[in-house]
Formats: C-alpha cells, sequence, structure tokens
C-alpha cells in the first residue's frame, strides 16, 4: 500500500504526521508552544500511544494520527489519523479506521469537517475505503461523518458505537467504450 504525505493540506489546515519520537514525548508529558492549552486530551494521547508502541515502517506509520494545525497561526487543535494502515475488508476492498478530536475551541467551525475531507482526497487517489465508529449520542460527530459521505450505517461496534462507512469512489476507473 502506499504511503500518505506527510503533510497533508487544506485551505485552513495543516495535517501534519506525529514522529514516534514526538509521541512518546506527548505521552512523557512534554508539550510544545504551539500547542493550544488544552491539546493532547486524553483522546490524542490515546491516538498516539499507538505510534510510540508500534515499530512499524514508515509507509504504514504515514497512517499515525496527525497534528490538526491551524494554517492561519500555527497552533495545534487537535488529533486526526487512521488505527493503522489499510488492510483487506471482508469484500476485498482495502480499509482504514479513522479517528478524529479537536479541543472545545475548535469545534462547530468546519474544522473537523475539512480535516477529514483533506485525509479522503488522499484515500480515495489510493482506492482506500474508510469507516469510522462514533458513540450514537455524539450528534456533532454524526453530522461531520454524514457530510463527510459516510453513509453507509454498518450496526454497531462491540462498545455500542455506530460504525458508518463512506463509499469508495471509484476516481481510478474509466469509461467502457463500450456503452
Amino acid at each position: 500500500m502506499n504511503a500518505l504525505d506527510t503533510v497533508v493540506t487544506t485551505p485552513r489546515l495543516r495535517l501534519e504526521l506525529i514522529a514516534p519520537q514526538e509521541a512518546a514525548g506527548m505521552l512523557q508529558g512534554r508539550r510544545r508552544p504551539s500547542w493550544h492549552p488544552d491539546y493532547p486530551r486524553k483522546d490524542d494521547l490515546d491516538a498516539v500511544s499507538m505510534i510510540a508502541s508500534s515499530g512499524a515502517s514508515p509507509a504504514d506509520l504515514s497512517w499515525s494520527p496527525r497534528h490538526v494545525v491551524r494554517a492561519f497561526d500555527g497552533l495545534v487543535v487537535g488529533s486526526i489519523g487512521f488505527f493503522g494502515p489499510p488492510s483487506a475488508a471482508v469484500d476485498g476492498v482495502p480499509e482504514v479506521e479513522i479517528g478524529y478530536g479537536l479541543v472545545e475551541d475548535a469545534r462547530g467551525r468546519g474544522v473537523a469537517t475539512e480535516a477529514i475531507t483533506g485525509l479522503l482526497a488522499h484515500t480515495d487517489r489510493l482506492g482506500v475505503r474508510v469507516r469510522a465508529s462514533v458513540a450514537p449520542d455524539n450528534t456533532p460527530s454524526v453530522r461531520v461523518l454524514a457530510k463527510c459521505g459516510f453513509t453507509e450505517l454498518r450496526g454497531s461496534d462491540e462498545e455500542g458505537n455506530l460504525v458508518m462507512a463512506r463509499p469508495l469512489l471509484n476516481l481510478r476507473s474509466t469509461p467502457d467504450p463500450s456503452r
């Protein structure tokens, strides 16, 4: 599977891959001046703990958590990323699970939608389908996923979260000349 870019940019954001050394520092409580005072949240630390302990290849690490950085001031306001590299789903299509979260001050401004859309542009190009798990009472996150095209409801996981998937866009197909 191809690697994702180290930095994914959108009109208002930079999604910067968190390196293993930085993940280890975050878990030890090290902070950077460019981080929002409420970052990292517990969920961010849970996400980076996968990096620090993975020992994965550089290509696989490209599917790891990233900082969500506001482009206009460089402030880190959350994290987004995948729970590891894609693997084949039951139907043989490569699939990956996405997770994301923002500090309270960054919510309600389209940041999560823009960050997810930025990563989806890359997964679409690589032919990777994306799914997400979300608590059923997390209405804002359910709305974000719906806006981003997560229209397939797969039921719930063992923790009671809704499992939503975004149908894979067929960007690599060419028109059938016989039609």
